[in-house]
């Protein structure tokens, strides 16, 4: 259990940092105002260079992702409480991330910024690659919140099961000492003058 979840958290946290490197081009798009043309050539150039990037990048940030993705499965399939809850939400976030890098971010990128046209960089920005810029700056900000909601939900799973791991000894040594038995009663001896004084006095009281 504990080798499935460091790996989904090591998993999570390298895509999440990769997702910050976008942040040279994102910065610009999505946090800084007014957004100027050249803010957006800036942009854009850095988006023009991650398509020339080898292929084999993207086949090991793909088997990454699946490793990923198997991961939380595995562990999702053991059917316990603290599973269904926490990998069943990490399942629904990293699908959420996947899904939208597949069919928004990449093809995005592949269909508008692998050839950009001759420019200087005072030039007006092209009205065609205006929206696509900003979605992608977009795109990336979903997916880091997402990713940042798997790691809370993996902490937050790690301290339920330490919390349970804290109860189960008082438990199971209430078990083992068992039944708590009543504490026995003193025996009070009497000796026979106090038995033979008890005769006596009984007629009395009667």
């Amino acid at each position: 259990m504990g080798v499935r979840a460091s790996i989904v958290v090591c998993i999570t946290s390298f895509l999440l940092g990769s997702l910050f490197t976008h942040w040279i081009a994102d910065s610009l798009t999505l946090w800084k105002s007014p957004v100027t043309d050249e803010h957006l050539w800036t942009a854009a150039l850095y988006y023009s260079i991650l398509t020339k990037a080898p292929i084999e990048l993207l086949y090991v940030l793909f088997a990454i992702v699946a490793l990923g993705g198997t991961t939380i499965f595995w562990s999702f399939r053991d059917g316990e409480a603290g599973n269904l809850m926490f990998d069943g939400g990490s399942i629904v976030l990293y699908g959420t991330t996947v899904m939208m890098y597949l069919y928004s971010v990449i093809p995005n990128v592949v269909a508008k910024f692998s050839s950009l046209p001759q420019y200087q960089i005072d030039e007006p920005f092209p009205r065609l690659l205006r929206s696509p810029t900003l979605d992608l700056a977009s795109n990336h900000l979903i997916c880091s919140v997402a990713l940042t909601g798997i790691l809370i939900l993996q902490a937050g799973r790690w301290w339920a099961e330490l919390s349970d791991g804290d109860d189960e000894p008082t438990y199971f040594q209430e078990k083992s000492e068992g039944p708590s038995t009543p504490a026995e009663e003193p025996i009070i001896s009497t000796t026979c003058s106090d038995t033979h004084a008890l005769v006596l006095l009984a007629p009395s009281l009667c």
